[in-house]
């Protein structure tokens, strides 16, 4: 029996099963791409936990935190890309015209791109210092901008760069305000200390004594004495003949006056 009004609701009826399709599609598009992006952070947290369990062994993976960055980067950028979509053909189905809603979102992201000047200086310096290399994690560095510091890098983001300094406080530097950077190749810097031997001195007894002082100084100081002393055979000048014995320290940048005071004292007395 025809129902009243079938002409009109018949094609409506058979439309909304397409319209319902179309936006449990886009629902299911958005949650698979959110779980995908939960799976990259779950990869990338469980690579950066066996770098730090197993560093010595893999180098290659040395520089795993700029990875995580990046990947970061990557997932946020997908899922926001799919939201976005998302949500406009969710309102296109709704009536709402696209070109409007994109429009709408423009001027959103250019007044957004104005207020947040600095968050986007931040991340386009955290980018570039990401790809030229300008450090590494782990890397021993001197970072000048609106104040210096020393220390080693922990992490570069996409809005601070983190270095642990001398103190083991972690320095959260804006990525903007990175005006210069120093890197030392060896971890720290090198001082060397060289021992006048006196006239008819004991040699093998004296560089037995200041070995001891050098490794107790290490020992004492592991915080600004970063490796174990060397300590070169006794050299000969040609001009005047003493002897004198040279120990080399790897130390903690800015703190060479540990060799000058106590070292030094400690020789001098031992002496």
């Amino acid at each position: 029996t025809p129902v009243p009004g079938g002409r009109l609701l018949g094609p409506l009826f058979r439309q909304e099963p397409s319209v319902a399709a179309r936006l449990v599609l886009i629902v299911l598009l958005a949650l698979l791409s959110h779980l995908v992006v939960k799976a990259v952070g779950a990869v990338s947290e469980r690579i950066v936990a066996t770098t730090q369990r197993h560093r010595s062994r893999l180098r290659f993976m040395a520089q795993q935190p700029k990875l995580v960055t990046l990947i970061r980067l990557v997932a946020n950028t997908v899922i926001w890309v799919v939201y976005f979509v998302a949500t406009g053909l969710f309102l296109e189905e709704c009536g709402v015209n696209l070109t409007a809603y994109l429009a709408s979102a423009s001027v959103v992201g250019l007044a957004i791109s104005f207020g947040s000047q600095g968050l986007v200086q931040d991340m386009v310096i955290g980018l570039t210092l990401i790809f030229s290399d300008a450090m590494d994690v782990d890397d021993m560095v001197e970072i000048v901008g609106s104040a210096t510091v020393v220390g080693r890098v922990q992490e570069i983001g996409l809005r601070f760069t983190k270095v642990v300094n001398l103190y083991n406080q972690v320095v959260f530097i804006p990525n903007r305000t990175v005006a210069n950077v120093s890197r030392f190749p060896q971890g720290g810097i090198h001082a060397y200390a060289d021992i006048q031997f006196p006239a008819g001195v004991d040699g093998g007894k004296a560089i037995q004594v200041i070995r001891g002082i050098a490794h107790g100084v290490w020992r004492q100081f592991g915080a600004i004495v970063l490796e174990e002393p060397v300590i070169d055979s006794v050299q000969t000048t040609q001009e005047g003949g003493w002897e004198f014995l040279r120990i080399r320290f790897l130390i903690w940048p800015g703190q060479g006056s540990l060799i000058e005071t106590t070292f030094r004292q400690q020789v001098l007395k031992a002496m």
